[in-house]
């Protein structure tokens, strides 16, 4: 009977840890939809930038352009911004960008280059933390969901370690969201920007539906839609002024699609990861269940067979 017990218990808990898995699946999915929204939010601004820097890149030649966020210097020191997530219960998505950043610091050594670390998220600033790195801001509690402000704040810092030369690389590592299931971590060059970065790319956009009651993620091609200025624009201030003045929010604008892009493979692992959660208990529970029934034929089992034994005794 205290076996029944025990397993009825069992099987009570995992019911209990299924619901809460399943409602982390659907608070994940609410999120990756509120940032598709706002991903489809920020592209007017996106697409009208990109058009003014081509038009400007049609004016100018880059090349031969003194700016200091276009300036290549020697390398002696290279920052690197590692972007992971403040909470845990996302598969490997937090320890795989830390050790991509890891992977990324060896390389600099072995080249003899220094470097410092600008972290974003609570799981990589603990990691390098505790491995006393070479740390120079932390960000944490940023919003799952994250903010032009959020991308503004860390811009900032990136722009006053670049431009006082404490640092004279700026490398981006993040992970890039491939699909529901997928993502990989990845390095990108920030500063200093280089023409070949400017130019207007093609773009995606991620679009979060469900099919057969499951979640399923579509893929949108976005080109941007960018036509050189009219050969007799006339410009009140010189160019080369309003390109050192759009550079700044490129890289923001950057910056943010990185951010949006993390949180997007971070909400999407915690779901894969909530779901085969939800998976487990269910296997579980039904493992459980048919051990229970097992248990309780059995004890029924063995109640016949006393109350047989003890008719006979008394017959006998």
């Amino acid at each position: 009977m205290a076996n029944l017990k025990f397993i009825r218990d069992r099987i009570l808990s995992v019911k209990n840890t299924k619901k809460i898995t399943e409602a982390m699946r659907l608070v994940a999915a609410a999120k990756v939809r509120r940032a598709q929204e706002q991903v489809t939010a920020t592209r007017p601004f996106a697409d009208r930038l990109a058009q003014v820097l081509y038009g400007l890149q049609n004016r100018l030649r880059f090349e031969d352009v003194d700016l200091p966020l276009l300036k290549q210097r020697e390398v002696k020191t290279v920052g690197l911004l590692v972007i992971s997530g403040d909470r845990g219960l996302c598969g490997a998505y937090n320890s795989n960008v830390i050790r991509r950043a890891e992977n990324r610091a060896k390389e600099l050594q072995q080249e003899n280059l220094n470097y410092k670390y600008v972290l974003v998220g609570r799981k990589a600033s603990q990691y390098f933390q505790r491995r006393d790195q070479p740390i120079n801001a932390k960000y944490t509690g940023l919003e799952q969901v994250p903010t032009a402000a959020e991308a503004s704040m860390i811009a900032d810092e990136l722009l006053s370690l670049f431009l006082s030369e404490s640092v004279d690389r700026v490398e981006l590592v993040y992970t890039k969201f491939v699909s529901l299931i997928s993502s990989r971590p990845v390095v990108q060059t920030l500063l200093p920007l280089t023409a070949q970065g400017l130019e207007a790319q093609d773009d995606e956009i991620f679009r979060l539906t469900s099919r057969g009651g499951n979640f399923e993620v579509t893929r949108e091609k976005v080109a941007p839609q960018v036509t050189p200025f009219p050969r007799d624009m006339i410009f009140e201030q010189d160019p080369v002024q309003i390109l050192d003045a759009l550079l700044p929010l490129y890289l923001n604008n950057q910056l943010l699609r990185a951010l949006q892009e993390s949180a997007a493979s971070e909400l999407a692992a915690r779901m894969t990861a909530m779901n085969n959660a939800s998976d487990n208990a269910s296997e579980l529970i039904s493992s459980l269940t048919l051990s229970y029934n097992k248990a309780r034929q059995a004890s029924i089992t063995q109640e016949i067979l006393e109350v047989v034994g003890g008719a006979e005794a008394l017959s006998g």
